[in-house]
């Protein structure tokens, strides 16, 4: 059995093959998805599959093949569908994988949360800390 490594409250993390660093993220057990930030974003077809084109942090046109969809309650009590895509994100030095979906969070205090779903099996929470998963 893998060891739990401990995270804080807000971790600091980066997403390499968005070309995004240093993004300040809310470790949230209580949401079961990890979502980003994005300014706007359509949902479109091609060849079949569905994507995903967004606008995040200011830099236009990325576009995710969309893993899954899904009916989620906000934290407001609104149902809304999430598009959930998989990409790569760095702590502790390690690339792990993560499923991540994307809607406005700009009157939110942190860009990206981290939910249970990328939470758990990997990680314990102190939520007395910051910090923990520096990338060197």
């Amino acid at each position: 059995m893998q060891e739990k490594r401990i995270i804080g409250r807000i971790e600091i993390v980066d997403l390499p093959e968005l070309g995004l660093y240093n993004i300040c993220a809310k470790v949230d057990t209580g949401a079961e998805t990890s979502v980003l930030h994005c300014n706007q974003f359509e949902i479109f077809e091609k060849d079949g599959h569905r994507y995903i084109r967004c606008t995040i942090q200011g830099h236009p046109d990325f576009t995710f093949l969309i893993h899954r969809e899904r009916v989620v309650k906000s934290s407001f009590g609104q149902s809304e569908t999430r598009h959930i895509f998989i990409t790569k994100i760095k702590l502790f030095n390690k690339l792990l994988d993560i499923k991540l979906s994307v809607r406005d969070r700009s009157t939110m205090s942190y860009p990206m949360l981290l939910g249970r779903n990328f939470i758990s099996g990997k990680f314990l929470v102190d939520v007395s800390q910051d910090h923990l998963a520096k990338n060197i």
